[in-house]
C-alpha cells in the first residue's frame, strides 16, 4: 500500500487524532518521516483507555503501527509507553517480536508525558522547533486509538463510529465505555451507574486540559475521558475564574518567583516560553518587550504552571491563553524561531504524576476503570460535522432517510478534512450544517 491509497482509506473512514484537537490522519502521512511514535503516555491524571485498548488489541494496533512505517518508509517505530503500564508492556512484549523495527520507548510516570514534544523528545532526543511540526525533525506521532481505527477500517472496513471515554470521579461504576459518536456526556455517566452526588459538573477532557461542559455535549472523536465532580472542587472553581479576577490576582501576589517557568516543560526543552515575565508584563501593562506576548504562542496549555508550579495559585495558563486568542484575531502569527539548548535541570525539574494528583485532590478517585469493548446503545445521536482540525464534513443525507451503522452521512469538505459516518441505525430527524440527529431504530 502506498501513502496515496493509505491516506484515502484514512480519510474515508474518518480516521483523526482520537484525541486532542482531532489532526486529520491521513494528512500526517508522509516520506520525509524517518521515525514515527505512537503515543501512550496516557498523560493526564486517571485516564486509563489507551493502555487499556493496547493491552486488549497489542496485535492489531501494532501491525496497524507497522503498517504506517513501512508506507511511510521510515526507519524506526516507537511505542512510548510509561513504564508502570506493566501489564500493558507484558501484552506488547508478546507481539513485538513479531514486527521487526517496532520497539518500545519507556517514559517515566510524569506530567506532561504525553505532550507530543516532549514525547518526542524522550524517546527520540529530537527537539521540535518552537512553533514547529514534528514532521521537520523527520517524526509523525499517532495516537493509541487511531492506530486501532485504522487496523478497523482496514481489516474490517469499519469507520469511526465509536469512541472511548474513561467514565471516573464521582460516578457509582467508573469505567471506559465504548460510546457511539453524538452520545451525550449524560448518557455515559448513566452508563457509568450515575453521579454519585447532586448537582455534579462534568468536566470533559481530563483534569488538566479539559473544561466544564454540559451534559448535553455530544461525545466526539476527540472524547477521551468524563470526570463527575462536585461544585466546590478545586478544578471545578479554578476552571470558574474569571479573567478580571485572575489578573486582579496576579497584581497583588505574583512575586515573580519564576516556577511557572523554572517547570514548564515547553521553556525546559529551549522554546521561548517564560510565564513569569508574562505574568508581569501583562499585570502591569508593559509592553516595552511584546516578544513576551507574542511567545505565548508557544505555549502548549498543558495547566503545569497554574494547577501545580505556581504555590499563590495564580493562573498563567489561563492568561496566556486568552492573550493568545487575542493575537491569533488581530490576525498575528507566531514568529519562526530556533530552539535554545536543553536545560540541563529538566530531569531533576519533572512533575511526577503522584503528586501532581495529590495537589488536584484527585487521588481518592484513582479506582479501576474496567474497559468495557462493546459499543453501548443509545436512543439519540447528535452527530457534529467538525470533530477535527479543518473544515467540517459536508451533510449528504436529509431528515427522513433511514440510515445504517457505519454509512457516510457526511462527506469530506474541500481541503483537509474526512468523512463523518452514522454512529447508529436510525432515523435522521434533523440536518444542519452544523450537525446530524439520528433517531435510533431497533436496539
Amino acid at each position: 500500500m502506498d501513502i496515496k491509497e493509505l491516506a484515502a482509506l484514512l480519510r474515508q473512514n474518518g480516521v483523526v487524532g482520537a484525541g486532542g484537537a482531532g489532526f486529520p490522519t491521513y494528512a500526517k502521512l508522509d516520506a520525509r518521516a524517518d521515525t514515527i511514535v505512537m503515543n501512550c503516555a496516557e498523560c493526564e491524571p486517571l485516564l486509563k483507555l489507551h493502555r487499556q485498548l493496547l493491552e486488549s488489541h497489542a496485535e492489531e494496533i501494532v501491525a496497524a503501527f507497522k503498517l504506517i512505517k513501512d508506507t511511510v518508509g521510515a526507519q524506526d517505530a516507537i511505542i512510548g509507553i510509561k513504564k508502570a503500564y506493566k501489564q500493558t508492556i507484558a501484552a506488547l512484549e508478546e507481539v513485538l517480536p513479531r514486527y521487526e523495527g517496532v520497539r518500545l520507548g519507556l517514559l517515566d510516570e510524569v506530567y506532561p508525558a504525553g505532550d507530543e514534544v516532549v514525547l518526542i523528545y524522550e524517546v527520540t532526543g529530537r527537539v521540535v522547533r518552537p512553533g514547529g511540526l514534528p514532521i521537520e525533525c523527520g517524526v509523525c506521532v499517532f495516537n493509541v486509538e487511531t492506530c486501532y481505527n485504522l487496523s478497523r477500517a482496514l481489516n474490517k472496513q469499519e469507520p469511526v463510529v465509536d469512541k472511548l471515554v474513561s467514565v471516573v470521579a464521582e460516578v457509582n461504576h467508573p469505567v471506559t465505555l465504548r460510546m457511539p459518536i453524538g452520545a451525550t456526556v449524560e448518557d455515559a455517566v448513566r452508563l457509568a451507574g450515575g453521579a454519585k452526588i447532586k448537582d455534579p459538573v462534568y468536566f470533559v477532557g481530563g483534569p488538566m486540559m479539559g473544561n466544564i461542559l454540559p451534559g448535553t455535549t455530544p461525545i466526539t472523536k476527540t472524547t477521551n475521558a468524563i470526570l463527575v465532580l462536585p461544585q466546590n472542587h478545586y478544578l471545578v472553581e479554578r476552571k470558574r475564574s474569571r479573567t478580571e479576577t485572575m489578573l486582579k490576582r496576579a497584581a497583588a501576589s505574583c512575586c515573580q518567583c519564576s516556577m511557572c517557568t523554572d517547570l514548564c516543560p515547553r521553556h525546559m526543552l529551549g522554546h521561548p516560553i517564560q510565564p513569569h515575565l508574562f505574568m508581569r508584563a501583562a499585570t502591569c501593562k508593559d509592553v516595552q518587550d511584546p516578544n513576551i506576548f507574542v511567545n505565548t504562542f508557544f505555549c502548549c496549555s498543558c495547566g503545569l504552571c497554574e494547577l501545580y508550579s505556581c504555590f499563590q495559585g495564580l493562573s498563567p495558563r489561563s492568561l496566556m491563553a486568552e492573550y493568545k486568542n487575542g493575537l491569533r484575531a488581530a490576525g498575528v502569527k507566531p514568529p519562526k524561531v530556533e530552539a535554545a539548548p536543553v536545560n540541563p535541570a529538566r530531569e531533576l525539574r519533572k512533575a511526577p504524576m503522584k503528586r501532581l494528583m495529590a495537589r488536584l485532590d484527585l487521588v481518592k478517585y484513582d479506582a479501576p476503570a474496567p474497559l468495557q469493548d462493546e459499543c453501548v446503545a443509545v436512543k439519540t445521536v447528535h452527530i457534529p460535522t467538525r470533530q477535527h482540525i479543518g473544515a467540517p464534513a459536508v451533510p449528504c443525507v436529509k431528515a427522513g432517510d433511514v440510515v445504517e451503522r457505519g454509512q457516510v452521512v457526511a462527506n469530506p469538505a474541500e481541503g483537509l478534512s474526512v468523512a463523518i459516518h452514522a454512529s447508529v441505525k436510525g432515523r435522521v430527524r434533523e440536518v444542519t450544517a452544523a450537525q446530524i440527529v439520528i433517531d435510533t431504530i431497533g436496539e
